[in-house]
């Protein structure tokens, strides 16, 4: 990243070594633990939203783009970072400059957007559920990561003409190798301000205007009803099942307003952090932009990338910490266990149907009970019904299904 170019350029050979050994055991120590969580957590949260089957919705199909995202900055970013505090210079070749630098930047770029697009996601979801029906599909969400993925791309291509491998000559015939800029400090500052305003300013500006709306739906007014619920509750109370209707009702509209409050704290609390834990880095940027001698201190470059990699490394924990089914799906993806069981218990239930066959000879019936599969409703429990019909051919005959 940019400040491993500017430590060398900057700083003298011996000022370098002075703080080697510390900073080596320090930073390798860090950055290993930090990326090490960080890689075995993305790839559960893309796991179990792609092996389990109730997972596969809008809203997490963007938190598997922001996986993918935050796993390309911490091997693209962090696990070079311990090969340079191990041997001091850039070990990886011409190519390995340009192809790291690349992905460095695309992983930043995608899990910015990423955020912004599950943002936009919930802000339509609960202000406008009317149009979300339409809008906020998984499809659509597919599209709009792939239209992302492109679009950052593309965007990022120009890296790979301004990264090159440098040589810094000290004195005693001491040659250090390092991954740096073909341009100058000036010269890449539009640039640098370009990122800063498309992919920090502005989507930290929408989320507080949009996260500010729906707190003002959510926790403020009441939760906007679904138009189909709504219509299926109407018809129940008009053929005079009124006390169950209100009884559904109010408990499926309480339970989906529990769901999206815990959503979209848990989707809030990563924008939070995101913006907290990349202020330092930016931060840095822009005053040293506007100074004439860079400030460079050694530790606080530490300290900037370790935020970074911990903005990374830390979005799965708070999908385990703040979602009931994430926790659940990681716990059945560390127990290994069959897929057909990864549906979570607290919106399940058995189903059981008996046969009961009547005879006209005054015989006693048989009575047959087998359980069957589990059902599991997404986002609200599924209402309790009983239906039975007539078997038709077998006079006396009728089939019952009622929830165990």
């Amino acid at each position: 990243m940019e400040n491993v170019t500017f430590i060398r350029e900057n700083q003298t050979f011996g000022n370098w070594t002075e703080h080697s050994i510390e900073y080596k055991v320090v930073s390798i120590l860090l950055v290993t633990l930090i990326c090490g969580i960080g890689i075995v957590g993305n790839v559960m949260v893309i796991l179990v939203v792609l092996t389990t089957k109730h997972m596969r919705t809008p809203t997490n199909c963007y938190l598997v783009s922001l996986a993918v995202a935050d796993l390309m900055v911490l091997t693209a970013a962090g696990l070079p970072n311990i090969t340079d505090s191990l041997y001091g210079q850039w070990v990886y070749g011409y190519v390995g400059c340009l192809c790291i630098t690349y992905f460095q930047y695309l992983g930043i770029n995608a899990s910015s957007c990423s955020i912004t697009a599950f943002t936009i996601e919930r802000y339509i979801a609960i202000c406008h559920p009317i149009k979300a029906q339409f809008l906020c599909t998984l499809s659509r969400a597919k599209k709009i990561i792939v239209v992302v993925w492109a679009f950052t791309s593309l965007y990022c291509v120009m890296w790979f003409y301004l990264s090159d491998t440098k040589e810094i000559h000290y004195a005693g015939n001491v040659t250090i190798v390092t991954c740096a800029y073909k341009v100058s400090r000036n010269q890449y500052l539009p640039i640098y301000f370009t990122d800063f305003a498309v992919f920090y300013v502005l989507p930290l500006m929408l989320a507080t205007i949009l996260y500010g709306l729906i707190a003002r739906i959510l926790f403020l007014n009441p939760l906007p009803s679904d138009p189909k619920e709504n219509k299926k509750l109407k018809k129940d109370a008009c053929q005079g099942n009124k006390s169950i209707s209100s009884k559904n009702s109010n408990c499926t509209s309480s339970t989906t307003a529990a769901s999206r409050r815990q959503v979209t704290k848990m989707l809030a609390v990563v924008v939070i952090l995101f913006a907290l834990l990349w202020m330092p880095y930016r931060t840095l940027v822009v005053v040293n932009s506007f100074l004439e001698q860079a400030y460079l201190d050694l530790w606080f470059l530490l300290f900037c990338r370790i935020c970074v990699y911990l903005n990374s490394a830390i979005n799965p924990v708070i999908y385990n910490a703040m979602s009931q089914k994430f926790r659940a799906a990681f716990k059945k993806l560390c127990s290994c266990r069959a897929q057909r069981s990864e549906k979570p218990a607290a919106y399940s239930m058995a189903l059981t149907y008996s046969v009961i066959k009547e005879t006209s000879n005054g015989e006693s019936p048989d009575h047959y009970t087998t359980e069957l599969d589990e059902l599991t409703a997404a986002d609200e429990f599924l209402p309790r019904k009983r239906m039975s019909f007539d078997d038709g051919h077998m006079s006396g005959s009728k089939v019952t299904f009622s929830n165990a």
